[in-house]
């Protein structure tokens, strides 16, 4: 097999490979090692990279697998996680120069995981400061940028990840979610990613001043949908040590993948009765929202009218890092980007009332998306408002109206972080310049089974793993 070609191949694939030995885990990350050494100057998808001691972790692993005890999920397979994860040994930056010489004696609970699952970690993906914006960009270097076209963003805050995975410098990414930031990326670099219901994947183990975890889930980024499965049976689980995580055992991600999506009653909803989006992402979506009816399902339109998420959003989310983070204004102004700094006042400024006010209009919208998921198994819109905008250029008018800049191109994700539903971005098509779009897939909680199951069948009926950026 070529080179390029092996840069593509799925994990699942991969792995068969490594237990048949026509490849090596010390051949697989080299080749790795080798295209982040190449491509990672024009994308700066990477903060840190492991280089030798990601080549000792992969001989230990042709070690095991050549002595026939290769029976971990990831045994041998490079993988990238972000640098908000808390990784033993290994520079965690958070994306901000606070951090920037930070390396842990300890493990976040996903490193933990990814190395007991044989993982080998080639590094830690760009991130901007603390994951607090939908792009990718901060003080420790240039901007991350798409490999599709290196003029526009990946899009964030695990923008890294998609830039990583899309370009084929790893074949699988760990991604973390508070108001959309695995599905964003996903969305703008062609791959399929999904947020488990909160609590699915334990968080703890981070830097910082720990805060009340309302809306933030890792989860896994990937050119498939049963490499992502793999992953998120690595890191599903409860773990004591996060008070929000879910007692219940995690379903069986793998067996269910192949059971079609006959059957399933889909809503559709092209703007949640709020959100702004562009004309050619919304012909893009809702034509492939109706592959379902292809592939055996119901597809309605419920006239589905959300009040707009976004302010209580944003209170929570403002307060909740202010919380972890905010010291800083006090201790390390001159250190924080803009846009960390505004993030951390706006916390400031909150009072409990914000808050308290906040909490309710969740607890509204959940009853009215429950409401909707009792008639419907899943719920599907687009991802994005918009396809991929040049780095740093934020749109100020979508579909013809007028939007906040710095969240209007993302509208759709942030109320299922604040619902705790699982969701997921898949490919669905590309924009007339050649930029990918996501369709954008919501299960019930507790239920990201169906809408693996779901993406599965989409991804048998359209499938998109064999289309590659044109980057050297």
């Amino acid at each position: 097999m070529q080179d390029a070609d092996l840069l593509y191949t799925p994990v699942w694939k991969l792995r068969e490979m490594l237990d048949a030995q026509q490849v090596s885990s010390v051949e697989l990350t080299e080749l790795f090692l080798r295209r982040i050494e190449r491509l990672n100057p024009q994308l700066n998808a990477f903060l840190t990279v492991t280089g030798d001691e990601a080549l000792q972790w992969a001989r230990a692993a042709d070690e095991q697998i050549r002595a026939g005890a290769a029976n971990r999920p990831l045994l041998g397979i490079p993988i990238s996680i972000k640098d908000l994860e808390a990784t033993k040994g290994i520079r965690t930056t958070m994306g901000s120069l606070v951090f920037q010489d930070t390396v842990p004696e300890m493990d976040s609970v996903v490193a933990e995981r990814v190395r007991a699952s044989g993982a080998i970690i080639l590094g830690k993906t760009n991130t901007p400061e603390f994951g607090l914006q939908g792009t990718t960009e901060n003080r420790l270097g240039e901007p991350c940028r798409n490999p599709w076209n290196t003029e526009r963003t990946p899009g964030g805050s695990s923008g890294g990840a998609g830039a990583a995975v899309a370009s084929g410098m790893c074949p699988i990414a760990t991604g973390t979610d508070g108001g959309g930031s695995i599905r964003n990326p996903s969305s703008f670099c062609g791959l399929f990613g999904i947020k488990p219901t909160l609590g699915r994947v334990p968080r703890a183990g981070g830097l910082g001043r720990p805060a009340p975890n309302l809306t933030s889930q890792p989860g896994p980024m990937a050119r498939n949908v049963r490499d992502a499965a793999i992953l998120l049976q690595v890191l599903a689980g409860h773990d004591s040590r996060d008070p929000k995580s879910l007692r219940d055992r995690p379903a069986d991600y793998l067996a269910g993948l192949e059971g079609g999506a006959r059957g399933l009653r889909i809503a559709w909803s092209s703007d949640l009765g709020y959100a702004a989006v562009d004309q050619e992402v919304l012909a893009i979506s809702s034509q492939a929202a109706r592959v379902f009816e292809e592939l055996g399902c119901t597809v309605d339109e419920p006239a589905l009218q959300l009040d707009n998420p976004v302010p209580a959003f944003l209170t929570i989310f403002y307060t909740n890092n202010y919380a972890s983070y905010g010291h800083l204004l006090d201790e390390r102004p001159q250190d924080l980007t803009d846009n960390a700094r505004n993030c951390l006042e706006q916390g400031r400024q909150a009072t409990a009332v914000d808050y308290a006010g906040a909490l309710r209009y969740v607890e509204e919208m959940q009853a009215q998306l429950d409401e909707l998921m009792e008639s419907y198994d899943l719920l599907l819109t687009p991802t994005m408002a918009v396809a991929p905008f040049p780095v740093g250029q934020f749109p100020e008018r979508i579909g013809g109206k007028e939007v906040t800049a710095r969240s209007g191109y993302s509208p759709m994700t942030r109320p299922f972080n604040l619902s705790g539903q699982p969701a997921a971005s898949i490919p669905c098509g590309f924009s007339s310049d050649g930029l990918p779009i996501g369709l954008h897939i919501i299960g019930r909680r507790g239920d990201e089974a169906t809408v693996l199951r779901a993406s599965a069948a989409f991804e048998q009926a359209k499938p998109w793993a064999h289309l590659r950026p044109d980057i050297a």
